[in-house]
């Protein structure tokens, strides 16, 4: 067997040295290291703030979804219509022919109500919500019926307050209310292509003042996706006409179109009216109001003459 050559037996020295090197390296991988855990420190906190972006983004747009603008606030629009496919809500009604929706859709319009209209209208409501409101951020001013939100419950104003309605209250009031209800069914009648005289108005036709006050009963929950035709049998056709502008009188509180992929959105406009037929191709909601208050007036309306009602008059 060949001998094997062995290498020069180990010194002191040079175990020495070894050791010493040792240390050196074990400083460098601590660095490292220590760098690492900088570096991860960092991403981590870049991640945490990018989450929580994520969450304040999602939380400020949770009412929001997708959303398309069908009508800004600064527009002014003579008028706008989208035509869509009607459901088959009506079906289970008495139809009217020349009234019952056979075209469906959605409209807004400025020009049918002026904005000095809207104030004066506006203050009719203030009048009537100055004797009472609810506890909650949603009241509402039903002249026909006399309800009115006061605290938790509903009130006979005409009956609640009796002769005192006659101070609060002018014939002029009462009068400006039917002109302003005429003019919106006639914008509905030619949208449509109605005869004016087969539009009924029905209830509940209201005032409503919304505010970022907590709800406090199921009443003021206004937020919650409905259908008019649905919830309200009589309705046909449904029409707001907004009395305070969206992100100057208030923030939050635009209207919402209800579909797939994309809401379709109208920002109220003191003197802007809204209106639709009442049908599940019209499901809709309003997103809170965060800010300020809220104004406008729901109008109905129904083919069936045996739902309609009178206008209020001065008692």
């Amino acid at each position: 067997m060949a001998p094997q050559r062995r290498g020069p037996p180990r010194t002191a020295e040079s175990s020495g040295t070894a050791e010493r090197r040792r240390p050196s390296s074990t400083k460098k991988d601590r660095e490292l290291r220590e760098a690492w855990r900088a570096r991860l420190k960092s991403l981590g906190l870049g991640a945490a703030l990018a989450l929580a972006l994520i969450l304040i983004w999602s939380r400020l747009g949770a009412d929001d979804g997708v959303a398309q603008v069908l009508a800004r606030r600064g527009e002014v629009l003579e008028g706008r219509f989208i035509e869509v496919p009607c459901s088959e809500d009506y079906d289970g009604y008495r139809r009217f022919e020349g009234c019952t929706p056979r075209k469906c859709g959605r409209g807004v319009t400025d020009v049918v109500i002026s904005r000095e209209e809207a104030e004066r209208i506006r203050r009719v409501a203030e009048k009537g919500f100055s004797l009472g409101g609810s506890d909650g951020g949603a009241s509402i001013l039903d002249l026909h019926s006399g309800a009115l939100s006061v605290g938790k419950h509903f009130v006979n104003l005409y009956r609640f307050f009796g002769d005192k309605i006659q101070t609060i209250f002018s014939e002029e009031d009462f009068q400006l209310y039917r002109d302003v209800r005429r003019k919106v069914q006639l914008a509905i009648t030619e949208a449509f292509g109605l005869r004016a005289s087969a539009l009924c108005l029905t209830k509940p036709t209201f005032f409503s003042r919304i505010n970022s006050t907590e709800a406090r009963t199921a009443h003021d929950e206004y937020w919650h996706a409905h259908v008019d035709k649905v919830t309200y049998g009589s309705f046909d056709y449904t029409s707001l006409l907004y009395l305070s502008d969206y992100q100057e009188d208030f923030g939050g509180g635009r209207f919402m179109f209800v579909e797939e992929g994309a809401n379709k959105t109208v920002e109220p406009r003191a003197g802007r009216v809204s209106f639709f037929t009442s049908g599940s191709e019209n499901l809709h909601r309003v997103e809170k109001v965060r800010w300020g208050t809220r104004y406008a007036i729901t109008i109905a309306f129904t083919c069936n003459p045996d739902h309609g009602i009178e206008d209020p008059a001065f008692t």
